[in-house]
């Protein structure tokens, strides 16, 4: 099994940096998988944006639903993956399943199984979401729990988590 490092924190925290500069130090072959749906300008602006950072350094695979499967297809020559972001992919999982928290938890439990039978080392981005004051809707109070679960499923079976904030990595795992 490779090694699992989940990056944590709040929006803008310097997370995806933190992901990318310590992949950025294995000599083998990167590679990216990235789970935003640029579905307005303002986001296509901000992926055109990171995918200029990283360059051709790391192989772009975009894909906004099923991690395991993009993860089950990498070769053996891939040293490590960055994946930014989980909750990003989340909010995916809730608009195409209709908030259905069963089928996304089984969706997650996929994820997690691949991540431990893979012989490549990660780099995880996700975002702590709960800091904050409780949401006046079901459906968010839902997201917030959902991602607060697969955060600590995450950590669980990680080898090192980091905790980022105002740029600075704190290891608490």
């Amino acid at each position: 099994m490779g090694k699992t490092t989940l990056i944590t924190g709040g929006v803008r925290s310097g997370k995806s940096a933190y992901a990318l500069c310590c992949a950025e130090e294995y000599s083998g072959e990167k590679a990216f998988i990235a789970t935003a749906v640029p579905f307005d300008s303002e986001m296509k602006e901000r992926v055109k944006k990171h995918q200029f950072e990283r360059g051709n350094r790391f192989l772009t695979v975009e894909e906004p639903y099923e991690l395991y499967k993009s993860i089950s297809a990498m070769n053996d020559s891939i040293a490590v993956i960055v994946i930014d972001c989980l909750t990003v992919w989340l909010g995916n999982l809730f608009y195409k399943y209709n908030n259905d928290v069963k089928i996304i938890n089984e969706e997650i439990e996929m994820f997690v199984c691949s991540i431990k039978q893979s012989k490549i080392d990660f780099y995880i981005v996700t975002n702590e979401v709960g800091w904050g004051i409780v949401p006046d809707n079901e459906l968010s109070r839902s997201f917030r729990d959902c991602n607060g679960f697969m955060n600590q499923k995450m950590a669980a079976c990680a080898d090192n988590v980091y905790l980022c904030t105002c740029g600075i990595p704190l290891k608490i795992k």
